[in-house]
């Protein structure tokens, strides 16, 4: 396969020393770009397919008429933390 290229970027100088001051023993900071690159696209989609869900979860609850109150939600959520931490303790 053929590779291509990202367009150069102009940055502030403080930024490229920032950049190179955290770059791992014998990475470049061509390698560093790439994989901030390639964490943020994969950010994105997973964040565009959440909103997917989260509006198809709308529209079937609205279609359905069935609803869960926030409350309820956090609630659960809560017991479920608080099983966590005691589990976490307990071992």
């Amino acid at each position: 396969m053929k590779t291509a290229t990202i367009p150069s970027l102009r940055v502030d100088p403080e930024l490229r020393q920032s950049a190179e001051s955290v770059l791992a023993e014998g990475e470049s900071l061509s390698s560093f770009v790439e994989q901030a690159i390639r964490a943020t696209v994969a950010q994105r989609l997973a964040e565009r397919e959440f909103i997917a869900r989260g509006l198809l979860a709308r529209d079937n609850a609205r279609r359905g008429g069935v609803y869960v109150e926030a409350a309820d939600v956090v609630s659960r959520l809560e017991g479920m933390l608080e099983k966590a931490k005691a589990g976490r303790a307990a071992a």
